[in-house]
């Protein structure tokens, strides 16, 4: 016998329990994401319309705010250098995220052995473009991101390397893979 069949093996529904509670935690992050895109996309749709988006810049000019920055009129001038045009890109790129944001944290949810790659190698691909905007303009949510998503990719890569459980009609178990 080699002593890797002495080793100590965890009951397959503790292997299980200890990767629902980590999946379950980034899908809902997924989820929030997507949310967040929606709303985007629809935001972005909607600034398509010229007259919508001629009301928004008008309304960012007379706003009474202090703005010792000058972001306001920074946006203002990004606002009309796109034009109303451009929004609906904008909006297809968000909701092109959204739909992948969305297929992830579905399949996390779910526990499916695919979803875990998928994640890893979707949000793996953003990370040297995160790493970039870090480095070049650099804030603290953009860092917090970059480590949350480093985070993940790590988990999700040693989750996805474990054995999984296998479930047959019968709901009885096996590790060895999971169905996906």
């Amino acid at each position: 016998m080699s002593p890797s069949d002495h080793r100590i093996t965890k009951p397959s529904s503790e292997i299980e329990a200890q990767h629902s509670v980590g999946l379950r935690i980034i899908a809902i992050y997924k989820a929030i994401k997507t949310v967040c895109l929606i709303f985007v996309a629809i935001v972005a749709f909607g600034l398509h319309q010229q007259q919508n988006f001629e009301h928004l810049v008008h309304s960012l000019e007379h706003l009474s705010l202090t703005d010792s920055s000058g972001l306001r009129w920074q946006l203002v001038g990004l606002l009309e250098q796109m034009g109303p045009s451009k929004f609906v890109a904008v909006g297809i790129v968000a909701l092109a995220y959204a739909v992948i944001f969305a297929t992830e944290g579905t399949g996390l949810w779910l526990r499916k052995h695919w979803a875990e790659w998928f994640t890893v190698i979707a949000t793996g691909s953003l990370i040297p473009v995160e790493v970039y905007e870090v480095l070049m303009r650099f804030s603290w949510l953009k860092l917090a991101a970059l480590i949350a998503n480093v985070a993940i990719v790590l988990y999700l890569i040693r989750i996805a390397m474990q054995p999984h459980v296998k479930r047959s009609d019968n709901s009885s178990t096996s590790v060895v893979s999971r169905e996906g």
